[in-house]
C-alpha cells in the first residue's frame, strides 16, 4: 500500500513538472490535457486520478515552478549583496533568455496567469512572494519586509526585460538589453557592481 501511495505521488509530480515546462514553452491555453499527459508519458485517462481539472494542475504547476526557482536559484545564492548580484545575473542571462521552458514562470506566463481563476492567482502570489522574500532578505537582512515592494519591483523589471529580450529578432540588441537590465536592476536594489561588461 505504501509503495502504491509513493508511486502515485511520484507520478503526480512527473505530471506537474512536465506541465510546468510545457506551459512555459507553449502557454497555458495552448497546452491541452492530451499533450500534457503525453509529455509525462501517461494516458489521458490517468489525468483525473491526480487532478480534478486543468485549472487545478495549472495552479499546482505554477506553484511548483516558483518553488523550484526559489530552491535552485534564490536559496543557492550567497547571502547579502553578492547573492543579489548572482540572482540578477542568472535571471538576465542569455542562457535564461534562450531556455524559457526551464526558466522563470513569471517571464513566461504572467499575461496568462492574469486571466486565470483566483486559485491560480493565489498560488502564483504565494510562490512569487517566497522568491521575493529571498531577495528582500539579502537586500535588508534585519527587516526584509521593509523592502519587499522594492524587491518585487526589481523582479517585475527583470521579468519584463527578459520577456522583451526573448521577443527581439535582433540578438545583439537582446544581449545589450539584458546587460542594461542587469545594470538597472542592481541600481534599483542599490548594489554596487564592477564586473566586466557591466554598463556604468
Amino acid at each position: 500500500m505504501r509503495y502504491r501511495k509513493e508511486h502515485k505521488q511520484a507520478t503526480r509530480q512527473r505530471i506537474i513538472e512536465a506541465a510546468g515546462r510545457r506551459f512555459k514553452r507553449d502557454g497555458i491555453d495552448s497546452s491541452g490535457i492530451t499533450t500534457l499527459m503525453k509529455d509525462a508519458g501517461l494516458t489521458n485517462g490517468a489525468f483525473y486520478t491526480h487532478f480534478t481539472s486543468k485549472d487545478e494542475l495549472v495552479a499546482t504547476a505554477v506553484a511548483d515552478q516558483l518553488q523550484t526557482q526559489n530552491a535552485n536559484i534564490v536559496a543557492q545564492a550567497a547571502p547579502g549583496r553578492a547573492g543579489l548580484e548572482q540572482i540578477v545575473r542568472w535571471y538576465l542571462s542569455a542562457q535564461h533568455r534562450d531556455s524559457p521552458d526551464e526558466g522563470c514562470p513569471s517571464a513566461a506566463l504572467l499575461d496568462e496567469i492574469r486571466r486565470c481563476a483566483d486559485p491560480t492567482k493565489q498560488a502564483y502570489t504565494d510562490g512569487v512572494l517566497v522568491v521575493i522574500d529571498g531577495i528582500a532578505a539579502r537586500l535588508e537582512p534585519d527587516d526584509p519586509l521593509s523592502v519587499r515592494t522594492k524587491a518585487l519591483s526589481a523582479y517585475a523589471m527583470m521579468a519584463g526585460t527578459l520577456q522583451l529580450a526573448r521577443a527581439l529578432a535582433d540578438r545583439q540588441l537582446a544581449d545589450e538589453l539584458l546587460e542594461q537590465g542587469i545594470h538597472n536592476a542592481l541600481a534599483l536594489l542599490g548594489v554596487e557592481h564592477q564586473h566586466p561588461g557591466a554598463l556604468n
